[in-house]
Parts: C-alpha cells; structure tokens; sequence
C-alpha cells in the first residue's frame, strides 16, 4: 500500500499502528494525521532509535498494511 492511501485511511490504519508502536499515545498518533514524517519523528523520540531505524521499521510495516 502507497503512503497516500495510508494517510487517507489514517483513521482505519492508527489502530493497526498503535499495536506496532505501543508506546506512542492516541493522541500523538491524532496529531500525526498519517503523515509519514511525523510518525517517524515520534517512533524515533519515543523509542531512542536512529531517523533510519524509524524509516526501516515504517517501510517494513507499510509493505505489510493490507485494505480491503
């Protein structure tokens, strides 16, 4: 799945993105609006990970989003 139809369907796909990355808060994922940047900004400051770690985790998770 493209990032657009992720960003598109935020409100569908934060559940599934609150249960890759537990740490990050409900709200935080509201502000972030299923914009790629800020979800890698908030992964990486939330679990003291490198910006390329973020990106590879993000990149792996999108490949596996699937929407009906």
């Amino acid at each position: 799945m493209n990032w657009a139809r992720i960003e598109g369907n935020w409100k569908q796909l934060k559940g599934q993105a609150k249960e890759q990355w537990g740490k990050l808060t409900d709200d935080q994922l509201d502000v972030i609006a299923g914009k790629r940047d800020q979800l890698a900004g908030k992964i990486q400051e939330s679990y003291g990970i490198t910006k390329d770690e973020a990106e590879k985790q993000l990149d792996t998770w999108q490949k596996s989003r699937k929407f009906d």
